[in-house]
């Protein structure tokens, strides 16, 4: 049995110089993938946002990548979301606009999964899409 994590919203503090403020019309995570996040920030102590890239490869040549960072970096973009604190960078906004994360904890199929409205085309694992 899975532990369960509170959803704790994080408290607004003054954005670092050269983050903007976004929101969830830029991404938005779904109550289980928040609370996923907020599981996988304590666990990894790798930082408290999670940031969402676009980066070239995968089967349909473009990819998302997630990772834990300490903070937002210049020109970063910050939506608090489902309980987590997310950080896209500029040119990554451009392809993840609109995007909806999930999580599934089913042992078939589950992990994150997007929902990009951009996407024309993404591959069978959901790691890779085109536009």
């Amino acid at each position: 049995m899975e532990a369960t994590a509170t959803i704790v919203p994080p408290p607004a503090s003054p954005l670092p110089e050269g983050v903007r403020e976004g929101n969830e019309n830029l991404v938005k995570l779904t109550t289980a993938a928040g609370a996923k996040v907020a599981a996988l920030v304590v666990r990894e102590r790798a930082g408290e946002f999670l940031r969402l890239a676009i980066t070239g490869g995968g089967c349909n040549g473009l990819s998302y990548k997630m990772k834990f960072v300490p903070e937002p970096g210049r020109g970063d973009i910050l939506v608090r979301t489902g309980g987590a604190q997310v950080v896209v960078d500029s040119k990554s906004a451009l392809y993840l606009k609109g995007t909806h994360l999930d999580y599934s904890s089913a042992m078939v199929a589950g992990g994150f999964k997007f929902s990009n409205p951009n996407a024309k085309a993404s591959c069978s694992c959901g790691e890779s899409f085109s536009v």
